[in-house]
């Protein structure tokens, strides 16, 4: 089932991208040649022939870990610059044409997260009162949610799970500081630790269940001396919005996640130019859909919320500027329109070439690394 979800959640967000370049193009008059999601053999092809619009193949592909659109002149030959229907080529449109075709992806995968974040601020999103004073009289239902395990922690071992919602033993709901403090003031004794197993995070109508844990020290790195039981906690309310304030903080949302992925993408290319990253810092679709599954396990909004966070990173990735990825292209669009000078096609095939060849080899690399640390370490 995690697998099933990881290729959906994947399958959206590759839509929705390869979907902002194929609106783009065909707003200025840009032949496409194909849509595909997921690479490699076809599962299912269709060509669609309009007379505006020429021919357009949309195609499933057998693997899915991305998706294309071909542009008609985006990779130029001779057919493309100078062919008979050259005047519906990428090359041969103006830079600022071209500049909004390659953009489009990325924007369309920020407003598809500022969308899916106006939804759940609408229907309810996990919120506190810090992150929201504003809004405290909106919030509801403040709770303490189980949203990490420790692989065989005393947590895991009492049968604790992710979306486990801690309650006391009459089934009312307490807060963070409340149970750490009985952990940490348990000197190694068990404990009878309350919760209520929700389905999608309603809690309503689910009975309230014990387990009993012992907490031990060594768990937490930073205080190996503190007892610990093994699990990462999460306090929140349920924000619910009406429609215009919801659109207000989505966006505002958004923008602080584009930020906060900006710097972590900046911290890690300089560590590793330092020589201090790690594969550990990066996570590759095996760990993405192990993360999904995650999600999954907690709730359909927490499934979407996460998906909103993809897509976001997947925009701020593929503005980059490195070669095969939308701002590698968009920096040769740049240098083309400083330098008034088109750059040879042969010197932008060949380095996108290179760039995309460096991509998957880089992807192969992570996975084989999500692999050995899911399989060989734990």
């Amino acid at each position: 089932m995690t697998v099933i979800i990881f290729l959906i959640v994947l399958a959206v967000l590759i839509f929705v991208h390869e979907l902002g370049h194929f609106l783009a193009a065909r707003f200025f008059g840009i032949r496409v040649d194909a849509f595909a999601i997921g690479f490699g053999p076809k599962i299912f092809s269709k060509k669609v022939i309009s007379k505006k619009h020429g021919e357009t193949t949309y195609a499933l592909n057998l693997i899915p870990f991305g998706g294309y659109v071909k542009i008609f002149g985006e990779s130029p030959d001779a057919d493309s610059m100078n062919g008979p229907d050259a005047n519906r080529s990428f090359i041969n449109k103006s830079r600022f044409a071209q500049a909004i075709v390659l953009i489009a992806g990325v924007v369309f995968n920020f407003v598809f997260a500022w969308i899916l974040f106006t939804g759940l601020f609408m229907v309810g999103f996990p919120a506190s009162t810090e992150s929201y004073p504003q809004y405290k009289d909106r919030i509801h239902d403040d709770r303490t949610v189980i949203v990490a395990l420790d692989a065989m922690s005393p947590a895991v071992i009492a049968g604790l799970k992710e979306g486990d919602i801690l309650t006391d033993s009459s089934g009312n709901l307490i807060t963070m500081s409340t149970f750490q403090k009985s952990i940490a003031e348990s000197a190694g004794k068990p404990v009878v630790i309350s919760y209520k197993r929700a389905y999608n995070n309603a809690i309503a109508i689910t009975p309230v269940q014990s387990a009993t844990v012992t907490p031990v020290t060594g768990i937490i790195p930073s205080d190996p001396q503190k007892y610990a039981i093994g699990v990462g906690l999460s306090q929140a309310g349920t924000l619910e919005l009406p429609i215009h304030l919801a659109v207000l903080e989505a966006g505002r949302y958004v923008v602080h996640i584009i930020e906060q992925t900006v710097i972590g993408l900046y911290t890690l290319i300089v560590t590793s130019l330092q020589g201090k990253g790690s594969l550990s810092d990066v996570t590759g679709p095996i760990g993405i859909a192990g993360l999904v599954g995650d999600a999954a396990k907690l709730g359909a909004i927490y499934l979407i919320a996460f998906t909103a966070l993809i897509s976001i990173n997947l925009g701020v990735i593929n503005l980059i500027p490195f070669p095969a990825l939308d701002g590698g292209r968009l920096l040769f669009v740049v240098i083309e329109s400083i330098t008034r000078r088109r750059i040879k096609p042969s010197v932008t095939n060949t380095v996108n070439t290179i760039g995309f060849s460096l991509l998957i080899l880089l992807m192969i690399v992570i996975t084989f690394h999500d692999i050995a640390i899911k399989w060989f370490v734990k």
